[in-house]
């Protein structure tokens, strides 16, 4: 059995948790590292590390996993502005990738958009697809970017108008394509724990079909 040590960014949020959980029961994860910027319940084989001081260049070994995976996301909405969504979205997650590619973690699994693309009109499905082409660059050994639609599950923060969409894509979801349903967060929890564990070499993109509530 493969014995892997797990970077997991974005730990607070909503895929984020969910992956935390899934690697925590996955035998093949003998370590986990999350930084985040509040702490997190102290957890056996969980190192925390502050996400800020990473940044900073303090503890560098932190950086240093088999596998990583990046749930870090926020929306224009909760940033504020155009600028503080990109600078979330693009500049802090390419920031992150290279510092984990430059530690020679070999599998990094990117959770991006449906309908990402760096020509999009949209700020953001445009940022993400520039954030993958820029992460693809990088060249990791492994590389998987997971492209969900709609995401089911509780966020910490208040979104009224998510919440309404998600209840009318419920209704609707018989009647729509796998690529227009709600994203299981589950699915897309398992899919990048094992991008991190067992991601294949090469370039791998997930898109939101493979994702859709009720899917493998």
């Amino acid at each position: 059995m493969v014995m892997t040590t797990m970077l997991i960014l974005g730990a607070t949020g909503l895929v984020g948790r969910r992956a935390m959980t899934l690697a925590l029961a996955d035998p093949r994860v003998t370590r986990l590292i999350a930084p985040t910027r509040r702490a997190l319940p102290p957890e056996e084989r969980v190192s925390n590390p502050r996400l800020d001081d990473l940044i900073a260049g303090a503890g560098d070994g932190e950086w240093r996993a088999d596998g990583a995976i990046c749930a870090l996301g926020t929306t224009r909405a909760a940033a504020g502005s155009a600028a503080a969504f990109r600078a979330v979205d693009y500049e802090l997650v390419l920031l992150i990738a290279r510092r984990l590619r430059d530690a020679g973690v070999g599998r990094f699994a990117l959770v991006s958009s449906l309908g990402a693309d760096p020509r999009s009109l949209f700020l953001y499905t445009r940022t993400k697809g520039e954030v993958e082409e820029a992460i693809g660059a990088l060249a990791f050994p492994s590389l998987t970017i997971l492209r969900p639609g709609f995401l089911d599950g509780e966020r910490a923060e208040s979104r009224p108008v998510q919440r309404a969409v998600r209840n009318v894509l419920g209704f609707l979801s018989p009647l729509l394509p796998p690529v227009a349903r709600i994203s299981s967060v589950t699915n897309v929890a398992r899919q990048l724990i094992e991008a991190a564990v067992a991601g294949e070499p090469g370039s791998h993109v997930i898109g939101a079909g493979q994702l859709a509530e009720g899917g493998n």
